[in-house]
């Protein structure tokens, strides 16, 4: 399970269990995080959390690092026994944008800014399988 961090919308996409495909799932407000993960671990198993680490084009942290890494360290206490691995999120948000264009999506459509995070989580998630 993948989530793009923002202060106001985590986008979390998921796997097939032979992590072979990247799916949007949803997108909820952080707050929300620990009752979303409690309903949605009673029907399915999670194996590894990724969060996407925001950086500039130089590659060093951006300004919400620092919140992904406080929103890392939640994940880790509150689920224990799943890993959590953190991905390079450079640019996820500008590509996530091009696919939505690329697929047709209309431009009212994607204002919708859940639509981009959910995206933009699926990019994560599949570049992190794609580096394994």
């Amino acid at each position: 399970m993948a989530f793009d961090y923002g202060a106001k919308r985590l986008g979390i996409a998921v796997t097939d269990t032979l992590q072979l495909i990247a799916t949007g799932l949803t997108t909820i407000h952080p707050k929300d995080i620990k009752l979303f993960l409690t309903e949605y671990l009673k029907t399915e198993e999670i194996s590894c959390f990724i969060v996407g680490e925001p950086r500039q084009l130089d590659n060093t942290l951006s300004e919400t690092a620092g919140q992904a890494e406080a929103f890392s360290r939640q994940l880790i206490k509150l689920y224990p026994t799943i890993a959590v691995k953190r991905v390079n999120e450079r640019n996820t948000s500008k590509m996530a944008m091009r696919a939505l264009i690329d697929s047709g999506v209309k431009k009212s459509d994607r204002r919708n800014k859940g639509i981009l995070d959910t995206v933009s989580a699926t990019l994560i998630l599949q570049a992190y399988m794609e580096s394994l």
